[in-house]
């Protein structure tokens, strides 16, 4: 079997002196240990260690034997704003096993219980993200300079402003071979959208964390910053991170949610729709892992302070090509998206939930009635009880007590994970809730 990645000898070729051995914290942030590349051999078989007890999600005590991050080879990418430097994606082990709470390991879980049935899972993730400068006075501003449009999705010479950075981080992605096929600007100036192939699930995961630094890294060379925050303005849409996702048999390949004869017209398999069954199920829960910050909320709106839409989903639904379902299939069929994700979720997790959500509703033959191809934002609260359909959670709160009130959370999480994941984004709130914000004193500091 021809391997795919480069050799040791070959990054030393390439110039590579250092390698960092990295792996994700509950945030999908990454952490890592550098080596010179002379310690590669070492390295590989997981000689850094790192406690776990100084990381966020990496449940331990100070006195655990600390975990060990074993990388994966065919991971590897040299960094393109420091090419001295190669990237690993590792895998968290302790006392020799599986770290129970490793992201990348519940991942890895999921994945072989798909194994178990013969099928693997590709995913698909829209970069979104706004990139600032800081100003003088401590804010920020878009990078362009340009006046604000009622409706600057798509405008070009807004793109154009952006070019410099935009055309290094497009120029990675194309070196990484990753299938870049179109980027634009979006609904606020400076707010882009990245959009290449899709990848087996725990390659697509390793790939967004590394596009998030990359792009971080990119826009710093250029005095900017890359915000991959959901909502950073209120006045404008925000940021998704759309997962698109399909099941593929392990032998073949083949797409299985693929067919030319559905009847309800999207050309999806029994498959699809028994998947999307499984994952409308546990939604709530799922939206805690996909969209997982205070922020994430003020996204998932129908319409915030600008005018029209947000194009945002808010129910717990599916249907056709029609932007206003949380479950969507796009035009043509063969894969799912999950529109609630956004670019601040850790993607080894949310990957994890959607996988298992999916597998169970295929397991008990789930279906989710028929999809809907109206307008979901025009129905009225009687009409959407009517039909049956609730809304997505409201807030991080609301989302993690379906989290927490779903098995599917603990199965999937393990209970290290469980308890450590909850308990952080528990304190999140609380500390967001005692936060008295600037809003707060406009509007009451000298109202009564």
């Amino acid at each position: 079997m021809t391997q795919d990645y480069p050799s040791k000898s070959e990054l030393e070729k390439a110039g590579v002196k250092y390698l960092a051995a990295s792996f994700v914290d509950m945030h999908g942030v990454p952490k890592a240990k550098m080596v010179p590349i002379h310690h590669y051999d070492r390295m590989m078989e997981g000689s850094e260690l790192f406690t776990g007890a100084a990381l966020d999600g990496v449940p331990q005590e100070v006195s655990d034997e600390e975990v060990a991050a074993v990388p994966d080879a065919a991971s590897v990418k040299i960094l393109p704003w420091d090419p001295e430097v190669a990237w690993f994606a590792s895998d968290l082990r302790c006392h020799g096993e599986p770290f129970e709470a490793g992201s990348r390991n519940i991942l890895k879980r999921a994945l072989a219980k798909a194994a178990e049935r013969g099928l693997g899972m590709n995913l698909g993730m829209e970069a979104e993200f706004f990139v600032f400068e800081d100003t003088e006075d401590g804010g920020f501003e878009p990078v362009s300079k340009r006046p604000q449009l009622d409706k600057p999705c798509y405008d070009f010479v807004r793109l154009l402003d952006n070019k410099p950075w935009l055309q290094e981080i497009a120029a990675a992605i194309e070196g990484f071979d990753w299938g870049l096929y179109s980027f634009d600007h979006e609904d606020g100036v400076a707010q882009v959208e990245l959009d290449f192939s899709y990848f087996p699930v725990l390659e697509m995961a390793d790939n967004f964390v590394f596009l998030r630094m990359m792009a971080s890294e990119i826009a710093r060379k250029h005095g900017y910053f890359a915000s991959f925050m959901p909502k950073p303005l209120s006045e404008r849409s925000g940021c998704g991170a759309h997962y698109n996702m399909s099941l593929y048999d392990l032998d073949s390949g083949d797409n299985l949610f693929a067919t030319d004869h559905d009847p309800r017209g999207n050309d999806l398999s029994k498959l699809g729709y028994q998947f999307i069954a499984g994952v409308l199920k546990h939604l709530p829960a799922i939206c805690a892992v996909v969209a997982p910050t205070v922020n994430s909320y003020k996204r998932l709106v129908k319409q915030g302070s600008m005018s029209g839409f947000t194009w945002a989903p808010i129910f717990c639904c599916y249907g056709d090509n029609n932007r206003t379902n949380t479950l969507r299939i796009p035009l043509g069929g063969k894969r799912v998206e999950l529109r609630a994700a956004d670019g601040s979720c850790n993607p080894y997790l949310g990957g994890a939930m959607v996988l298992a959500a999916g597998l169970e509703g295929i397991a008990n033959d789930l279906d989710p009635g028929e999809p809907h191809t109206e307008n979901m934002y025009l129905k009225t609260e009687e009409e959407l009880e009517a039909m049956g359909i609730e809304t997505l959670p409201k807030t991080l709160e609301e989302a993690l007590d379906a989290f927490e009130a779903d098995p599917l959370s603990r199965e999937v999480f393990g209970e290290a994970m469980f308890s450590s994941w909850l308990d952080f984004k528990r304190q999140e709130w609380l500390a967001y809730m005692n936060h008295v914000s600037d809003w707060e004193k406009e509007r009451y500091l000298k109202f009564f």
